[in-house]
């Protein structure tokens, strides 16, 4: 088996659940956490890398390396030329899972991908592409068996007209709505209108809003609000999503782009694309990438018990306030 992994595509919360899965691979809890590392190539140093890759595992066999979007730190062929060197060196000690949202028409010039291609011995890519419309029906049915419940197909249309391909937010509010009727009976039509995607989509937009304006009591006010009716961690991944989107979307409206093609490229809804946009507005792409980075600290601290999601959250809200 290969040591090195490079899962990539555009359906973020399909990696997100494959990396999951390599997580889950550990078959004692206690030594997983001492065994892996999570690092983001925009904020690492190569030391970090280096060190991550080559520390001997713990009361395992193999450590286990998480590496997002390689393509921020190295983007030159010099770097990339280094990179590559540095991952066929990879120990057999270590499982290094790359991963990057790459669109489709990107794929086959990607450097990465092309460097897999000569050496599928080392490397094992896997892509993970959003559905398309017309499909998203037949995968929410196919989700919501996944997570152990019914849904009528009309149901599954009219939640699909809601989130349009946004994958990530499809599957929590499948959740929702299975949580609503107890996995008693099949989710119908009523049900999706009662549960899904306005109230708890709107107030973290409200949230963003308030943040992006440093109004820190009002941003304080709705997290608290949110906290009441949703898990702290589903509402961590919202907020995370949406500064991500927010990146993305600042990214589409510096090349000149409009609300429709920030909701084509990212395949959202369009009243989520046009929140989104709004609020992108409001941002240059330098501030949103210093909102991601304390995000991704905020996260790490989270992940290693150094800190609380509900005071994590507190602390965000205070540092974006200044």
């Amino acid at each position: 088996m290969p040591n090195i992994y490079f899962l990539h595509g555009n359906d973020e919360f399909a990696i997100t659940r494959k990396l999951k899965d390599f997580e889950s691979d550990f078959s004692d809890p206690t030594t997983a956490g001492m065994n892996t590392t999570r690092l983001e190539a925009r904020t690492m140093t190569e030391n970090d890398l280096n060190n991550a890759v080559n520390a001997m595992p713990f009361l395992a066999p193999k450590r286990l390396v998480l590496l997002e979007n390689p393509s921020s730190k190295f983007n030159n062929v010099a770097s990339r030329k280094k990179f590559l060197e540095f991952l066929e060196k990879t120990p057999d000690t270590a499982k290094l899972v790359i991963h990057e949202l790459i669109e489709p028409k990107e794929v086959e010039k990607h450097w990465l991908i092309k460097w897999a291609g000569k050496n599928s011995s080392a490397i094992k890519t896997q892509a993970f592409f959003l559905p398309k419309q017309r499909d998203m029906t037949g995968w929410i049915m196919n989700e919501v068996k996944n997570q152990g419940g019914q849904m009528e197909p009309q149901a599954a249309s009219k939640l699909a007209e809601m989130v349009g391909v946004d994958t990530r937010q499809a599957g929590m509010e499948i959740s929702k709505l299975l949580a609503y009727v107890n996995w008693e009976r099949p989710v119908r039509g009523p049900d999706v209108e009662a549960v899904c995607i306005v109230t708890s989509q709107q107030s973290v937009f409200d949230f963003v809003d308030a943040l992006s304006q440093g109004n820190g009591k009002v941003a304080q006010k709705l997290l608290h609000r949110l906290l009441e009716n949703e898990d702290p961690f589903a509402l961590w991944g919202m907020v995370v999503r949406q500064f991500r989107l927010l990146i993305q979307a600042r990214e589409i409206l510096d090349g000149r782009g409009n609300k429709d093609d920030v909701a084509r490229a990212l395949g959202v809804h369009p009243f989520v694309a046009e929140k989104t946009t709004g609020q992108a507005n409001r941002f240059s792409i330098e501030s949103l990438e210093n909102v991601y980075r304390k995000l991704l600290r905020i996260d790490e601290q989270v992940k290693t018990s150094q800190v609380t999601l509900d005071l994590a959250l507190d602390t965000l809200i205070v540092e974006l306030k200044n």
